[in-house]
């Protein structure tokens, strides 16, 4: 994309986000004109920001001249734009020191997500750590009587058996669950569930309009089922309600969906299981996080690593309103502290 934008206009581009992130109010000509340090008429400056306008990548409040980011300007300037800014030695040393060493994995993961939360003054989440691979070794259905409810018997590993109710859409026959179950073994049997999962999220989803009836329902119940992976990693959360101090985020209806999604733990997980392959730290802004909740929300999060070997996931949740040159190195740092702390309880 910005081998189609013009450099005076990513310029401006960078200049009105910094701005409108510092600021928090919608910025016009004249602010773009003294800050970006171009040499343009306020006319010239006005039709540049049409052109973006018309673009996408910024918007008119109908209560301002001035202009913000949209979701598409915010993703133009974390990819192309964004200088982060790394935080100095001393910030360092006082993040690793609230890594006491001897404590317990709990106490790591909560002064982790208690660290982002009061540094970002944002909401702070860590994944617990994933230590083994789960292998999925064979899956069963049983239909349970009066309702549209199926048990669901896993086999991991060394012959490991957890059993789960999932509820469906309809009721379904011994023999339609036999047939779902003998085609999920045979497509993910000897597989790890991190990998189902993946795969159930691009290729075979994007291939749901050429399957049959009976790979579709496959598809469906294996959703069901590996969404979250069957030992039920848990989170811990901390900063929720910081996020009632946005501006854009403090509608009772905004909050609510906010804290409801937070309290999803099987939504949440399944959100940050996206990160967990990462080679680095993921931006998701607005509506990408896929979770409407977080339609007015960015979430930055990092994979963070036991023995080499991604075992879990941090982020921060905010308003698209936030100091990505900022929130973005924390991130990774505190990922990497976390890492070598846990590596220390070896």
């Amino acid at each position: 994309m910005t081998q189609e934008i013009s450099e005076r206009a990513l310029r401006l581009l960078k200049t009105l986000v910094e701005s409108y992130v510092r600021e928090g109010q919608p910025v016009g000509s004249r602010t773009l004109a003294r800050d970006s340090g171009l040499d343009l008429s306020p006319a010239t400056i006005r039709n540049i920001m049409t052109d973006l306008e018309d673009r996408g990548i910024v918007a008119s409040p109908h209560t301002s001249a001035g202009r913000i980011p949209t979701a598409k300007g915010y993703r133009l300037f974390v990819d192309a734009l964004l200088t982060v800014r790394q935080p100095d030695q001393a910030e360092v040393m006082r993040l690793k020191s609230q890594f006491s060493q001897g404590v317990g994995v709990e106490h790591l993961l909560g002064s982790a997500s208690s660290m982002l939360s009061g540094i970002t003054r944002m909401a702070g989440v860590v994944m617990a750590p994933r230590r083994e691979l789960t292998v999925l070794r064979q899956i069963e259905f049983l239909p349970l009587s009066g309702d549209n409810r199926v048990l669901v018997i896993v086999v991991t590993n060394q012959s490991q058996v957890q059993n789960r109710i999932i509820h469906t859409p309809r009721r379904y026959s011994e023999s339609e669950l036999q047939k779902v179950a003998n085609y999920l073994n045979a497509a993910f049997a000897g597989k790890d569930l991190d990998a189902i999962r993946s795969t159930l999220l691009s290729e075979m989803d994007a291939a749901r309009t050429t399957m049959n009836d009976m790979m579709q329902t496959a598809v469906t119940m294996a959703e069901r089922v590996f969404a979250v992976s069957v030992d039920e990693a848990d989170y811990v959360v901390a900063g929720q309600t910081n996020l009632m101090d946005f501006a854009e985020l403090s509608s009772v209806e905004k909050l609510r969906q906010l804290f409801d999604a937070f309290s999803q733990k099987r939504d949440m997980l399944h959100l940050l299981d996206q990160c967990l392959r990462a080679e680095a730290v993921q931006v998701f802004i607005g509506a990408e996080s896929g979770y409407k909740a977080f339609d007015e929300c960015s979430i930055v999060a990092a994979p963070y690593e036991i023995d080499s070997q991604a075992v879990g996931v941090l982020a921060v949740i905010g308003p698209t309103r936030m100091a990505y040159d900022r929130v973005i190195p924390l991130v990774d740092v505190t990922a990497k502290l976390l890492g070598a702390a846990l590596n220390q309880r070896q």
